[in-house]
């Protein structure tokens, strides 16, 4: 799978509010409102991970869970990561977890 171009990402990322990139990912934060709606959370995106074959970095603590995407061997962004990024914000809207709009990203 290709690498999206700078354009590409800036562009689909209109359309993925809460995702913002950082470096070669795309990073979310999505509060819930309750520890097991977070893990619902979690577990929902997982099978959908699972049958893309394309699997997140997750963060959890307590109802915060952080999500960082990237294809790795692609060497940047892929469209698996936006279509994962919508899906898990499908999953974080049906459970009422809230978009933190800014997500710090990972130290270096």
């Amino acid at each position: 799978m290709r690498a999206l171009t700078d354009e590409e990402v800036r562009r689909q990322l209109g359309d993925l509010p809460g995702w913002r990139r950082v470096g070669d990912a795309i990073v979310a934060r999505f509060t819930a409102p309750s520890f097991v709606a977070a893990i619902d959370l979690v577990r929902g995106a997982a099978d959908d991970a699972e049958q893309m074959n394309h699997h997140p970095d997750i963060d959890i603590r307590w109802r915060s869970t952080r999500w960082l995407l990237t294809t790795h061997d692609a060497g940047g962004l892929t469209q698996l990561d936006i279509e994962l990024a919508h899906r898990i914000s499908e999953h974080a809207r049906r459970l009422g977890a809230v978009a933190d709009l800014d997500p710090q990203p990972e130290p270096t």
